[in-house]
């Protein structure tokens, strides 16, 4: 198991890296189309080799991974559909003519077969896949190289990456070439793919590029250290699967995407800034401080008036400010354990706080 820990958690790191980008580019969507559509560059590099062995079949996937984004963006330039339409176009034809490929009998013969195309086997992912020189290659050191070269890439580059992501139009005009950096990466993000997905199969591929770094999206408005927690919640995630699933005895790869989608739950409720929870609580301080503020305006139109005398009475406040007794009752507790306001008998005299609070209200009504 902890081999197999290992292994996930070095696949979803790598996976993470390039991940970050396609999030920050709202382009999440192409690994799925990816992770998926490599199976017919497997079947055709397949039919050309007749070896199921052949490294030219990782070449094919590459390549077809490389095709689904090119014929996505020659649909999305024609201004006749959309990004996410041209994605729905291209990733289900490409799909299935390789899945209607994959069940020609003599392909089935070699075990490249439906389930596994579908769902992976991540439980095989520390099985030796491939040799050189006669040594099998340990799964954990090829993803172990790509994760290497993913992030030699992002510190390469660091720089033109986060200005062609965040602005292109002045990447462009700097001559960072924001085309030819989308292209590099989604040639990092299909050659990723096909590796994980040797490793791990689709459903993981897609899981691991994609929420390791909408969870961190969360946590932190920092790139650097953005890329650094969806590493870190991808290999989380991938042992807390792994370890779910042994306890449970169930199956691996849905294990793995569920705690993964648990730890997205987590951050989506519970993160410091952009959880709902601290949302929420905004919402709350906002609304608290938005009565203190009527409060004091209305205490303020009627300071030093006749009408003062009734208008700032506790007792009276619910009428004038449609509010029920015991929301006033609240209201004036918290002005006044904030300083904005003083008890003189059953009326209520703004403090200086208070009047400056009300006077910056009038302010910005009269610059408006």
């Amino acid at each position: 198991m902890g081999e197999l820990i290992l292994v996930l958690a070095v696949v979803a790191a790598a996976c993470a890296v390039p991940g970050v980008f396609l999030v920050l580019r709202r382009a999440a969507l192409v690994s799925d189309a990816i992770g998926h559509t490599l199976i017919l560059g497997i079947v055709l590099a397949y039919f050309a080799t007749r070896d199921v062995d052949s490294p030219w079949l990782l070449v094919g996937a590459a390549l077809t991974g490389l095709l689904t984004v090119v014929l996505v963006e020659l649909l999305q330039r024609t201004r006749l559909v959309k990004a996410d339409a041209a994605i729905g176009l291209v990733f289900p034809a490409l799909f299935a003519l390789g899945v209607v490929l994959v069940s020609v009998s003599h392909v089935r013969s070699v075990h490249l077969d439906i389930d596994a195309v579908l769902l992976g086997q991540p439980d095989l992912a520390t099985v030796p896949r491939w040799r050189v020189a006669g040594v099998a290659v340990p799964p954990v050191w090829v993803m172990g190289a790509v994760l290497a070269a993913n992030v030699g890439l992002c510190g390469l580059l660091f720089k033109e990456l986060k200005l062609s992501t965040f602005d292109p139009g002045l990447a462009a005009s700097l001559g960072f070439r924001p085309g030819l950096m989308h292209y590099g990466l989604m040639a990092v993000v299909s050659v990723t793919a096909v590796a994980a997905f040797d490793a791990v199969g689709p459903v993981l591929v897609v899981g691991f590029f994609v929420v390791p770094a909408a969870t961190a999206y969360l946590l932190t408005d920092r790139l650097a250290v953005l890329i650094g927690l969806a590493c870190g919640v991808g290999a989380a995630g991938a042992g807390a699967g792994v370890y779910a699933a042994d306890r449970l005895d169930t199956n691996t790869a849905g294990a793995v995407a569920a705690a993964l989608g648990g730890l997205f739950g987590l951050a989506f409720l519970f993160a410091p800034q952009r959880g709902q929870v601290a949302l929420l609580l905004k919402r709350w301080e906002r609304r608290r401080a938005f009565e203190e503020t009527m409060l004091a305006v209305h205490l303020y139109g009627h300071e030093g008036t006749p009408a003062e005398a009734d208008e700032a009475r506790c007792d009276g406040l619910h009428r004038h400010l449609n509010w029920t007794p015991a929301r006033v009752a609240a209201v004036v507790e918290r002005a006044t354990d904030r300083g904005l306001v003083v008890r003189a008998g059953e009326v209520l005299k703004l403090t200086e706080a208070g009047r400056e609070r009300a006077r910056a209200v009038f302010g910005e009504s009269v610059a408006a």
